[in-house]
């Protein structure tokens, strides 16, 4: 009994070094293999073994990043691969998109690399997206942006002027209550 006893705490001293460098070594394997994997925001939209384009989408869109794309994507599939503009939202509203006005801007450098030529697009929500955003080529680089805006409502103004006029009658109040 104490034989078996000794055997097995003799045995496990030797294994365990074994087994936490085993351990070790897989995660070191792990870390090496995950070396080569995309980053945190990179986003292959393409099939590996294609040729692509590195393009980068900013601005209110719902996934922001750089997108590896097949070499012939247009704008329109750019942005939905962006899963599109993001919409304007709070606790207390959720803003009709009729009333929104998407702006597209990419920006590129020029052949020689001298200076940057830019694109826009312009167009209300509600009416059909410009001709030029299906046939705008995308290349490598690429910096597209989305801005989506909107103009003031009502209540917009009531909570820039509320404050405003709630500290002016404070203000009056303490002045008075001190006379």
């Amino acid at each position: 009994m104490k034989v078996k006893v000794i055997s097995i705490i003799f045995s496990a001293l030797l294994l365990t070094p074994l087994t936490t460098y085993a351990q070790v070594e897989q995660g070191r394997q792990l870390n090496m293999s995950q070396q080569f994997r995309l980053g945190d925001r990179f986003i292959r939209v393409a099939e590996p073994g294609q040729l692509v384009d590195s393009v980068n989408v900013w601005g209110d869109v719902n996934s922001a990043g750089r997108y590896l794309v097949p070499v012939d994507t247009r704008l329109p599939e750019l942005i939905s691969y962006s899963f599109g503009p993001s919409t304007i939202r709070d606790r207390e509203s959720n803003l009709d998109w009729s009333k929104m006005r998407l702006e597209v801007k990419v920006s590129r450098f020029d052949k020689n690399r001298r200076r940057v030529e830019v694109a826009n697009f312009k167009y209300k929500y509600s009416e059909p997206e410009p001709v030029e955003l299906f046939e705008y080529e995308l290349r490598n680089n690429d910096i597209v942006t989305l801005q989506v805006k909107r103009k003031p409502a009502f209540i917009d103004y009531v909570r820039v002027i509320a404050p405003v006029i709630s500290s002016v009658a404070t203000g009056f109040l303490i002045v008075e209550r001190l006379r």
